[in-house]
C-alpha cells in the first residue's frame, strides 16, 4: 500500500500562486506515475496534470498549460504542482494519486493510491 497526504491548498486571490506538495508513504519502491487531480462541486474529477517515474514525461490539462508546473523529487517521494496565475474557475479540492505504471496515465481509474485532497479556493 502506498500512502499520499497532499498539503498547500487554501483561500488566494486571482493571479496569486500556490505550490501543492504530496508526500507518499508506505511501499513506494518502484516506479510510480503521479498525477494530480481536481475535483469541483458537480463536476468529475479530472487531471490536471502527471509526471512518469523518472519525470521526463508530463501531461496537462489546457485549462492549466503554461500556468502550472509538475514536477517529482524521488528521494523524498514526494510530488508536487506550482500554480501560477491562478482563477477562480482553477476553485477545486486537489488530489495526489499514483500508479505503478512507466507511463503517463491521465483517467483517474487508472491510478491505484490516492490522497485525501486539499482544498484549494482562489477568488475574484
Amino acid at each position: 500500500q502506498v500512502q499520499l497526504v497532499e498539503s498547500g491548498g487554501g483561500l488566494v486571490q486571482a493571479g496569486d500562486s500556490l505550490r501543492l506538495s504530496c508526500a507518499a508513504s508506505g511501499r513506494t519502491s518502484g516506479n510510480y506515475a503521479m498525477g494530480w487531480f481536481r475535483q469541483a462541486p458537480g463536476q468529475e474529477r479530472e487531471c490536471v496534470a502527471a509526471i512518469n517515474y523518472s519525470g521526463a514525461r508530463t501531461f496537462y490539462a489546457n485549462s492549466v498549460k503554461g500556468r502550472f508546473t509538475i514536477s517529482r523529487d524521488n528521494a523524498k517521494n514526494a510530488v508536487y504542482l506550482q500554480m501560477n496565475s491562478l482563477k477562480p474557475e482553477d476553485t477545486a479540492v486537489y488530489y495526489c494519486a499514483a500508479d505503478r505504471s512507466v507511463a503517463v496515465p491521465v483517467s483517474l481509474y487508472e491510478y491505484d493510491y490516492w490522497g485525501q485532497g486539499t482544498q484549494v479556493t482562489v477568488s475574484s
